[in-house]
């Protein structure tokens, strides 16, 4: 028997394994990608409640990157709130150099706040 095999109905190589001939399938490449917090928790929530979008991205080899959009939007998104909020609160290192404890306590308290404008923004929809 041969090691592989080409089938011109439906355009496929297929390999020996054993006794069975087995398709060469191969993934699409794709560029690595960075996936943070964001996206594992945004692949949490669709995993968990939007199914039918889940499959959708496994099968056509897009979750990946669509993971690493949300991460990207949701790290921006993060990064600018707390900053603009940070300084219309008066958070500023110059209450970090006097008061180092009220300075963390505030900014704690920020980051909480914030992460839940981006969960409810980007993450959990």
């Amino acid at each position: 028997m041969e090691k592989y095999i080409y089938d011109k109905s439906n355009g496929l190589w297929y390999e020996l394994q054993g006794d069975y001939y087995i398709p060469c399938l191969v993934l699409p490449a794709e560029e690595e990608r960075y996936i943070g917090v964001w996206g594992y928790r945004h692949l949490e929530y669709i995993r968990e409640y939007r199914k039918v979008f889940y499959t959708d991205l496994v099968l056509s080899c897009k979750l990946h990157s669509y993971l690493a959009d949300v991460e990207e939007q949701a790290q921006n998104l993060f990064n600018r709130l707390m900053k603009q909020r940070a300084e219309l609160e008066g958070i500023t290192e110059e209450l970090k150099a006097h008061n180092a404890m009220e300075w963390v306590g505030r900014m704690n308290a920020l980051r909480s706040a914030v992460t839940e404008t981006v969960n409810t923004e980007i993450i959990f929809v």
